[in-house]
């Protein structure tokens, strides 16, 4: 069974999964962290990796199995893994961190499962990086594999875009075996799911169609779009309801260090009595559903439809500042680029 990034670095590179000592303003920790892997790789490797910021590449994110631009995990040694995974610690969370982990592992379970190891390849997750690092303007990075994209852009002195960000799992839940239990989106069901049976047990049109749709519906669109309007606002629920909502927001933005999510969370506090969540399909755990919660700036979908309601999708979008357009423009608008 392959070995997750964490381990990996645990055991083979002789560094911590996670960080340690005086924290560091995260656009600078994965400035470093990035120079680092650079610096790690032959120039094969770094011609593989390594892209102008304005790129067309640098949009064209997915989360299904195929081919893909960047380095593999398959062509690093355990050092150079180990250098990814501090990129990867300088923009998430812990509980990032494992969810990565996780959904890795369950790769290799699925090639297991479905006797294909060569298509369902857990080494199949690879890092690109756009821009130049070492220099003061504009850059970014992405890890992705199967059921996990994970894109940053950082733009020095005017802000970080963490966004799209999109986390899979198949199975959902591992239902037998070794890893019997294993949920790496529990929270993403289980809080969404008690808000949506509170709010409908009081009577609120929570559920605005019992048919859920096979996937989310935004896909792998480069530019998040606002959905229909579903659900119940923020503002028509109970205090507890609120707190309820909040809680499954913060999941979803937990993902990232809150330094990385702190000023998109400002913003949807900001817009909060206007946030509305909706749940299509059924209530009862098994049963497909698909939801999302929705505001001016942001956008949550999860589905769970394919596979006998045992395949997870989930993603966040900011509508405005998704590849950091939003920073991006004000970057360009506010200095001089005449030179």
């Amino acid at each position: 069974m392959f070995r997750t990034i964490a381990t990996i670095v645990a055991i083979a590179a002789g560094v911590p999964s996670v960080r340690a000592g005086t924290p560091v303003e995260p656009g600078q920790e994965m400035r470093v962290a990035a120079n680092n892997l650079i610096a790690g790789l032959d120039a094969d490797q770094r011609k593989r990796a390594c892209f102008p910021f304005g790129s067309d590449e640098r949009e064209n994110w997915a989360f299904v199995p195929k081919q893909r631009a960047g380095i593999p995990l398959s062509d690093l040694t355990p050092a150079q893994r180990g250098l990814v995974n501090k990129l990867l610690g300088a923009a998430l969370s812990e509980k990032g961190l494992l969810k990565v982990d996780t959904i890795i592992a369950l790769e290799g379970l699925l090639g297991e499962m479905e006797k294909r190891p060569d298509y369902r390849d857990p080494t199949k997750y690879h890092t690109s990086i756009f821009g130049d690092p070492g220099k003061d303007g504009p850059w970014g990075w992405r890890f992705e594999g199967h059921h996990l994209s994970v894109n940053l852009t950082i733009v020095p002195g005017k802000g970080i875009s963490a966004a799209p960000s999109f986390m899979g799992a198949n199975p959902a839940e591992v239902r037998e075996g070794a890893k019997k239990g294993t949920r790496p989106l529990a929270a993403e069901e289980d809080l969404a799911r008690v808000l949506a049976a509170s709010l409908d047990s009081a009577g609120g049109k929570v559920v605005f169609t019992d048919k859920p749709p096979g996937d989310i519906l935004t896909g792998s669109d480069r530019k998040a779009k606002q959905l229909e309007p579903v659900g119940v606002a923020a503002k028509e629920m109970t205090a507890a309801q609120q707190t309820a909502l909040k809680d499954l927001i913060r999941e979803y933005a937990g993902r990232f260090r809150k330094e990385v999510a702190e000023d998109t969370l400002k913003r949807i506090e900001a817009e909060f009595d206007t946030v509305r969540f909706g749940w299509a399909g059924s209530l009862k755990p098994g049963e497909a559903y698909y939801y999302r919660v929705q505001g001016k700036s942001f956008l949550i979908e999860a589905a769970n439809s394919q596979n006998n309601a045992n395949h997870i999708h989930t993603v966040w979008r900011d509508v405005e500042n998704d590849f950091g357009r939003d920073v991006l423009g004000e970057h360009y608008q506010n200095d001089d680029h005449s030179h």
